[in-house]
Formats: C-alpha cells, structure tokens, sequence
C-alpha cells in the first residue's frame, strides 16, 4: 500500500512540474507564434520522456537539496514520512498555482516541503539556514541575469538587424554566426549538465559542433532566401522562428533529462527506505521510476500545460519570433553560466526575467505589471507555503504509517 501511494503521489508530482515547469519551455516559442499550442504539447511531451528516461539521473541526491542531512534521521518511518509530505506538499502548490497561472519554481517547492518536514521533525535547528537563504537569494538573481541579458541580446539584433536599411540582408551575413553560437550553448550545456562531461571535453566538442553548424546555417539561410517569397522583416521573422524553435526543443528536452530528479527524486527515496531500511545522502534510481516521471510530465504538459504557457507567453508582453528568440537564448545562457559557475538558478524564474527584459528594451509601458506582481507574489510564497502544508503532512503521515 505504501509503494501504491508512493507511485501516486510521484506521478501527481511529475504531473505538476509537467504543467507548470514545463510550459515555460515552450511558452514563448507559443506566444510568438512560431508553433501552435497543440504542436508545443506534443513536442514537449515526447522531448520530455525522452529526456528523462534516456539521460535522466540514474544516481541522484535525495530531495533533502542540502536543506537537511538526511544521516542525522536515524528513523527511517520519520524519513519516510518526510519524503511523503514533502511531495504531496509540493505536488499541491504547484498544481494550485498551474490552475492559478503562475510559473512557479518545483525545485524551491521541493526546498519548502523539505524544510517543513525538517522544521517539523526535528525542530528549526534541523534546517540549513543559509543554504536556504542562498536558494532564496535566486528569486532577485535569476530574473535579474535573465532579463538584464535578454535586453542586451534584442538590442543587438535591433541594431545589427531590424533597424538597417536592408535587414534582410544583415540577417543573412548574422544569422550563420547566431546559429554557431546557439550549437555551442546546447552542445556545451548538454555535454557538461546531461552527460557529465569535464569543462575541457565539453568545450572541444561544442566549438567543432558549433562551426559545422554555422556553416551547415549559412548553406540553408541561402537556400531559404532563394525560395521564400518573403523580404525584409518577414523573412528576418521567418528565420528567427526556426531559431527560436530550435532553442525551444533544447531547453524542453534538457528540462526532462535534468529536471526529472524533482519528480521522481522523492519516489526513489521512498523505494530506497522501504527496500533498505535507510538511505544516504544518494541513492540509485531504477529505470521504471524515471520511465514513470517521464509519462507524468508529458501528462502534465499535455492536459494544464496551456495555462502558464498563456501567462508567460502571452500575458506579460507581446511577442514576435525576434523577441521570442532573445527570451530563449539570454534562458539558456544564463543557465550556462549559472552552471559553470557553480550558482542555483532557477530556469522558471530565469525566463520570466527574460521576458520581462525583452519588453522593457520596447519600453516599461508593454510589460503588463499587474500580471508581473502576480508572479512575483506566486513566487514569495513557494516555499512558506509548501513547508506549511508539509510540516501539517508530516504530522498527520507519522500518525498512520
């Protein structure tokens, strides 16, 4: 009965980060119109199993995220009950905030309900203080580096690209370098966080990755411009929406393979403390979990997905594929930085600064504020919240199991 509620629980979690974490992914690619809502679902759901069951963590950290030692639980019905609490907790909050609209980050859920669990078990001096206060230091960080980035990339293109005299053809001589540099980000980024590649590996295989495309994307750029019918901004859109679709797929397939270890990281804990009594500080996480963490973030994406895709996508400012294209380049940026330089980002809040960056190169009066208070608001309360409603759980768990 226990594993059943585990494998339910889990599911409802992936569910939830399927609906909301993953909207992001797509949301702006959606809101430019460079695909539609039901091609974003399917491309989405088939990236995300793919991602998870094919370079998903095998070995993963427990949920505690630093925020608890998990050594210092000698019972194991306690840990067992905290894994629990944590994951309806945040399953809830971030299904409550879908339906809402809000992008909320699942990782900062998951420190909630850890730490509520934690608080809850063993008393405020079980909590990592300053470990959470440096996750809570990336609710102003990553928006910043997002948008601040995002405004200096659609500037560039204003100047180098739509405001010439000619963009079409500025477009042509730039697009192949944009497109070498977009390789090396994804080959780079996927190579060092997916695969686990040393910094030197990563950065070879990206740099010969990146020149093959540019001048694959130089072929192809001439080949499109001799059978479109488009000229100047139509076709500088056109190019950018294959740009921008491009970037989408990377981050929702990267999304799955990095991701996934929220979902199933406290389902693991649970079949790792009922197979072996304990757990350490990792522990290892059988295919079918993460086959299952899969199928419920395409669920999830699939059926409420279009709820935060609307919001960021749409709602905070309008878009066109260049802008769109800045959003998803300054996201995968700042996340490649953020990597390497060993800082806790989130993606969720990392986009939303993006768009808000891109719409205040055009000027603060086409970002919708209300709608950016709204978010900001969502995202103070993750995780007082979630450690509320686990602190609650843990209480009522520890009494039944």
């Amino acid at each position: 009965m226990l594993l059943a509620f585990a494998l339910v629980t889990g599911m409802g979690m992936a569910f939830a980060i399927g609906a909301n974490d993953v909207a992001n992914s797509m949301a702006t690619a959606v809101g430019a119109k460079a695909i539609t809502p039901k091609q974003a679902v399917i491309i989405a759901a088939i990236l995300e199993f793919l991602g998870a069951v094919l370079f998903g963590a095998h070995v993963t950290s427990t949920i505690t995220k630093g925020i608890i030692d998990p050594g210092t639980v000698s019972n194991p019905n306690v840990l067992l009950c905290g894994a629990f609490a944590a994951l309806v907790s945040s399953a809830v909050w971030i299904i409550a905030a879908t339906l809402w609209g809000m992008p909320v980050s699942t990782t900062h859920s998951i420190v909630g309900g850890m730490a509520g669990f934690g608080i809850a078990a063993m008393g405020w001096s079980a909590v990592n203080w300053l470990k959470l206060l440096v996750i809570a230091s990336t609710w102003i960080l990553s928006p910043l580096a997002g948008g601040v980035l995002s405004y200096l990339v659609f500037k560039m293109i204003s100047l180098l690209i739509l405001r010439q005299s000619s963009p079409e053809l500025k477009v042509k001589r730039y697009a192949p370098f944009i497109v070498g540099t977009i390789v090396f980000i994804i080959v780079y980024l996927f190579s060092l966080k997916t695969l686990h590649q040393s910094q030197s590996v990563s950065i070879v295989w990206s740099l010969l990755i990146a020149v093959i495309g540019t001048f694959v994307s130089r072929y192809l750029v001439k080949q499109w411009s001799k059978k479109s019918n488009l000229r100047q901004y139509d076709f500088v859109e056109y190019l950018f929406r294959k740009l921008q679709i491009m970037t989408s797929c990377y981050v929702s397939f990267s999304h799955g393979a990095n991701d996934v270890a929220n979902a199933i990281g406290p389902l693991a804990v649970i079949y790792w403390v009922m197979q072996n009594g304990s757990v350490g500080s990792h522990v290892t996480v059988p295919l079918w979990i993460l086959g299952l963490g899969g199928i419920g973030i395409s669920l999830g994406v699939s059926l409420l997905g279009y709820k935060v895709m609307k919001t960021v996508g749409e709602d905070l400012t309008s878009l066109n594929n260049t802008r769109g294209f800045s959003i998803d380049f300054s996201t995968a940026t700042t996340v490649l930085v953020s990597s390497v330089l060993g800082m806790p980002v989130s993606t969720t809040h990392v986009v939303v600064g993006s768009v808000v960056g891109v719409g205040m190169a055009r000027g603060i009066e086409v970002v919708n504020i209300k709608v950016l208070k709204t978010i900001v608001t969502s995202w103070l309360l993750t995780v007082p919240l979630a450690a509320l409603l686990s602190a609650i759980l843990f209480n009522v768990f520890i009494r039944i199991i």
